[in-house]
């Protein structure tokens, strides 16, 4: 039976672009999750929309001398037309300025009052005496105390990172009108989250499923003891608190964060609305049997896993989460992202010069879903022309053109398979259900890897066959060969589809597909001898150094200095350095001396759901045997290279006093697969 699945990717603020930050947080994960929900014809729907509320797009507007709708309206168009470039498959984007929006979340807050939810609490808050307006806390600018930078913001200081409150600030002064603020008091009204604290606690234990670094920052908020969290603001731009509460409303709206997660609710009406189905949204937020998951940020766990929840639960109408994958951040060139300094890479400025399927892989290789990643251009490149080009690009190259000089263009019959091809086909056979583990356990980092696996066993076995030989020695043998290469593309095609879905289009076409199949489909061979083929293209071009070279230095102009140390050993490296390794427990299940080399063993390890191999000099320390069973320590993210004309798949871990040598292994039973941090 279909799942009935939610998924919601976070609200994007609406004062500026799409950047790769926001891409590998909440975006591109999201939406291979729900490509691939699609392929198993599940019932998902996934749901976005532009965030127009909130202090940083006033600021933006009054820095602009234009009104907030101007600017929401302005990047709301920039956001939706990069988010549909890249290949992001919503099936509504919606936007919370909408009449519906206001109307939703205004009846929500009705429905909460109604049941005494909220504190109502009166106390002082900042005021400017010369625009007479409340302040929020980036409404206030001042001298940080911690590292004295003079335009610190009255939340964070942007120059040193430090998170603060506007009456930290040295020297406080009104970013509207430069005015010394004063205090003032003022009504709002405030979510007792302390009130929900056991109920979350009870609902949150029922998860042991989420992942680690998302029940850790959930886990310390309830040991420090929730507390109450203000669910409205003073001011001019946003959802107008609706009145019949018996207090002055006047000049109030729903705080930002109250009213934005009510946005995948209201956009889920709207879609349902524009489908012609007005009650449809209901069957999905209101059906126990719905799968939601929301696709974060870890900057957002805490409203998606503790305040929205709680509000769903005050209201009572609506499910929640059955999971939140939230992902850690994403550097830059070994820098933070910085919006503000424009150190970044914008979406639609890359979509200018490259292809988005070159970044949906690159990304999805590197998320950083459990703990912080880096995005360098030269790992772009090398993983563009090593990967995309040399291993899937060139098995779809020359089994097309191989079809079109000696095929006519078909599908050649295959009358019998060889162990070779049996090999191959036992493999394909597996292959959904592998991938499709990954991608439901929100392992895309390993969804990626074992996909480009599987095409390099297709080149593999393209140059094991070597049908350029057969074709004149044992032209049905070739025939076998082409036959089973072009089923293999077919299901690249798909299995791909999540990742690559402008790629696995153009591979559908070379193989004369209309339809994608399903994702059940793809493990079996699924074209018939005999038809015709598209017209072969190259899928990935290589691209040069100097394209490289010339983002490299667009974003040294804004990277920020690099800290000066005194005496530091040049051998240093930093934390950022150690985070890009991937270290992870593997088990050796088979091992075997590379021929023509007395130093060399092929080694073949189980790690975790995959199978991987790996050479490794180590054959004058150990005999093959000795390594069989043991758990060892191997780097996952090493370039593959061809040693001796074996590939190999990551690097072992050993230590060597100069004669001898032993393999790093765990002291005690563990899971291969098991990361080492």
């Amino acid at each position: 039976m279909p799942q009935k699945i939610l998924v919601t990717s976070a609200l994007p603020y609406a004062n500026g672009p799409i950047h790769l930050g926001h891409l590998a947080g909440a975006y591109l994960p999201a939406d291979i999750f729900v490509r691939y929900h699609r392929l198993k014809k599940n019932d998902v729907v996934y749901i976005c929309g532009s965030d127009e509320h909130g202090v940083p797009i006033l600021l933006r507007a009054r820095a602009e001398g234009v009104s907030p709708q101007e600017v929401v309206d302005r990047y709301h168009a920039v956001i939706k037309k990069s988010f549909a470039d890249f290949g992001m498959s919503f099936d509504y984007y919606g936007r919370t300025s909408s009449p519906v929006h206001h109307q939703l979340s205004q009846d929500f807050f009705r429905e909460l009052a109604a049941k005494n939810t909220f504190r109502l609490k009166t106390d002082k808050q900042l005021y400017d005496p010369e625009a007479g307006i409340f302040l929020a806390d980036r409404f206030i600018r001042g001298t940080c105390p911690v590292c004295k930078y003079e335009d610190a913001y009255g939340d964070q200081c942007e120059k040193c990172g430090t998170s603060l409150s506007p009456r930290d600030l040295l020297n406080p002064r009104s970013a509207i009108t430069s005015a010394v603020p004063v205090d003032k008091e003022t009504t709002h009204w405030y979510l007792p989250l302390d009130k929900f604290q056991p109920e979350l606690e009870k609902w949150i234990a029922g998860h042991p499923e989420w992942k680690t670094n998302v029940l850790g920052q959930i886990q310390s908020w309830f040991k420090d003891g929730l507390k109450d969290r203000a669910v409205t603001r003073d001011l001019t731009w946003g959802v107008p608190v609706p009145d019949g509460s018996g207090q002055d409303t006047a000049g109030k709206v729903l705080y930002v964060w109250f009213d934005a997660p009510i946005g995948y609710i209201s956009a889920t009406k709207e879609w349902a609305q524009e489908k012609g189905e007005p009650g449809l949204w209901e069957n999905y937020w209101k059906d126990p049997e719905t799968r939601l998951i929301h696709f974060i940020g870890k900057d957002n766990i805490v409203f998606h896993c503790l305040i929205f929840p709680a509000m769903l639960m005050a209201h009572g109408d609506y499910v929640l989460p059955q999971n939140v994958p939230a992902n850690e951040f994403l550097n830059l060139e070994g820098n933070k992202l910085s919006t503000s300094r424009n150190y970044a890479v914008w979406l639609d400025e890359y979509l200018q010069k490259f292809e988005p399927d070159a970044l949906r892989y690159v990304l999805a290789a590197n998320l950083p879903e459990t703990r912080d990643a880096d995005f360098s251009w030269k790992e772009f490149q090398a993983r563009h022309n090593n990967e995309l080009a040399d291993i899937l690009g060139n098995f779809i190259n020359r089994t097309m053109t191989f079809a079109h000089s000696y095929f006519e263009g078909k599908v050649p019959a295959a009358q019998a398979a060889d162990a070779a091809d049996r090999d191959l086909l036992q493999r394909l056979a597996e292959a959904p259900a592998r991938l499709e583990k990954l991608i439901d356990n929100f392992q895309f980092k390993h969804y990626v890897r074992e996909f480009m696996d599987l095409a390099r066993s297709a080149n593999k076995y393209f140059n094991d066959k070597e049908p350029w030989k057969t074709r004149k020695s044992d032209p049905p043998t070739c025939a076998a060969t082409i036959h089973y290469s072009l089923q293999l593309a077919r299901s690249l095609a798909v299995l791909g589809a999540p990742l690559l879905p402008f790629t696995s289009r153009k591979i559908l076409d070379m193989l004369g597909v209309d339809q994608m199949p399903e994702w059940d489909q793809s493990g079996q061979p699924g074209l018939s001898a005999g038809q015709v083929l598209g017209e072969t293209k190259i899928l990935f071009g290589k691209i040069e150094d100097d394209l490289m070279e010339q983002e490299i230095k667009k974003l040294q102009t804004t990277a920020p200095a690099a800290p000066v140390a005194e005496a530091e050993p040049e051998n240093l490296i930093s934390l950022d350095d150690v985070r890009r390794l991937e270290l992870q427990v593997a088990e050796v299940i088979a091992a075997e001396a590379v021929e023509k080399s007395n130093k060399l063993l092929r080694l073949q390890l189980k790690i975790g759901v995959e199978q991987r191999q790996i050479v490794a000099g180590i054959a004058q320390h150990y005999p093959p045997a000795e390594l069989i069973g043991k758990k060892v320590i191997v780097v996952v993210n090493l370039q593959p290279a061809t040693i001796r004309g074996v590939q190999s798949q990551g690097m072992l871990l050993a230590a060597s006093d100069g004669e001898k040598l032993a393999v790093l292994t765990v002291d005690r039973d563990i899971n291969s697969g098991s990361r080492i941090s």
